[in-house]
């Protein structure tokens, strides 16, 4: 059975290039975000690693740690980096796991359990390795995105997904497609007319089924 929605993050020991640690421990009282990668020293994901190292203030801002996977280790992990910084310019702080025994990889139903690495191995032996896991501070897993190895990943809707998901657990509301922040919020269908007046205020509604309002700061 594969990792779902609300689940609980297995709570892994894992090893990376800043030191050993759990997951729940890293995790702590914060949002968090897995992001793994079939292998070090590869186009697609050096560009990904970069945009994330960019993105740190975004990462702060919204009091998310963020961490990488891949099934290399620790020391090819510390070089890569290297390039990592060189292409976004910035400094790439945030720890990679060094999965090279598919722990992390099995226990998040990124590859079957029967998974191996063969020796002279490629990306494409571990190509299913490529995932965003968004983590609430309740250790439970609220979005996933998965990709092919051919598709870079679109860090601004990472961000803007992660901001859907903070603002629906913090405001008890749901978000419209293509909302950003700012933009009117959906209010669920089990709340009375009575009590989105008293806890909204002024709404619209579109259908019985579809109101929509405007949170206020």
């Amino acid at each position: 059975m594969g990792l779902r929605i609300n689940d609980t993050i297995p709570d892994l020991t894992v090893e990376t290039d800043q030191g050993s640690f759990s997951l729940h421990d890293w995790i702590g009282d914060s949002w968090a975000i897995l992001f793994s990668h079939p292998k070090d020293f590869t186009p697609v994901c050096t560009t990904e690693f970069g945009a994330v190292a960019q993105l740190a203030d975004e990462w702060a801002k919204r009091g998310t740690k963020v961490m990488g996977i891949s099934v290399d280790g620790v020391e090819d992990h510390k070089k890569w980096k290297n390039d990592i910084e060189t292409f976004a310019n910035s400094k790439a702080g945030f720890p990679i796991i060094a999965d090279e025994g598919l722990k992390v990889a099995k226990a998040f139903d990124m590859l079957p359990a029967d998974a191996y690495l063969p020796d002279g191995r490629t990306p494409a032996d571990s190509a299913t390795v490529r995932v965003v896991f968004i983590i609430g501070p309740d250790k439970q897993l609220k979005l996933s995105m998965t990709y092919p190895m051919n598709v870079g990943r679109n860090f601004a809707e990472v961000l803007r997904a992660l901001d859907g998901l903070q603002t629906a657990a913090g405001k008890g509301v749901a978000t419209p497609a293509n909302w950003n922040v700012g933009d009117d919020v959906i209010i669920p269908a089990t709340v009375s007319n009575e009590d989105a007046q008293a806890k909204f205020g002024d709404f619209t509604t579109v259908f019985p089924y579809l109101r929509t309002t405007k949170l206020k700061d």
